[in-house]
């Protein structure tokens, strides 16, 4: 079946060097490329818990919910979980 997408010029430019380096044609890495991620998408990812609050339903002392920045911070300082209580 043919049909026609538009792709940004740099990512068709990354996929069409890419094809050529595995030695495929650019539908197949398309091709390729769709089937992975739906594949993907059908796998549950798992949830993950993270603890932020007590058991009251407040706030652990040292997280902030409107600060992103904040909260990786002090995920990538390797902060215990425990030490923020």
């Amino acid at each position: 079946m043919r049909t026609t997408i538009r792709l940004n010029d740099g990512l068709l430019d990354q996929a069409r060097r890419e094809a050529q380096r595995r030695g495929m044609t650019l539908t197949a890495l398309i091709e390729e490329g769709l089937r992975l991620e739906l594949a993907r998408a059908k796998t549950p990812r798992p949830r993950v818990e993270l603890p932020v609050g007590d058991h009251d339903g407040g706030l652990m002392p040292g997280v902030n919910l409107d600060n992103n920045a904040e909260l990786l911070d002090l995920l990538e300082e390797g902060v215990p979980w425990d030490k923020l209580r």
